[in-house]
């Protein structure tokens, strides 16, 4: 009994991981679908407008979810929202692994 359950908990373990390396979209992708969010964030969401945050090198599960946030109606924003309503899991995603994998923008000096 013991023998499968300790099975059962490396088995699901192991699917979770799994899960979570396929999950992390492609910034390659990334990069083909955020063409319109440089109108407000700067090209490589580095160089946003003033009341806009900066998106490049922000972390991506942060990304992922802020935008599945404004696709549900967590956060509220009528343009972001109606952006992120046409987005899959799958670009919210790949747009996350982009911004995530460029320089920040902002960097801390100590």
């Amino acid at each position: 009994m013991k023998t499968l359950l300790k099975t059962l908990v490396l088995s699901s373990f192991l699917a979770a991981t799994s899960l979570a390396v396929s999950a992390k979209g492609s910034a390659a992708k990334g990069a083909e679908k955020v063409a319109a969010c440089a109108a407000c964030h700067g090209a490589g969401g580095a160089k946003p407008l003033p009341d806009h945050p900066v998106l490049a090198g922000q972390h991506y599960d942060y990304l992922v979810a802020a935008l599945s946030q404004y696709k549900a109606g967590k956060r509220t924003n009528a343009i972001m929202k109606g952006f992120a309503a046409a987005l899959k899991p799958e670009d919210i995603q790949d747009i996350a692994a982009y911004y995530a994998s460029q320089e920040p923008a902002l960097k801390m000096k100590y």
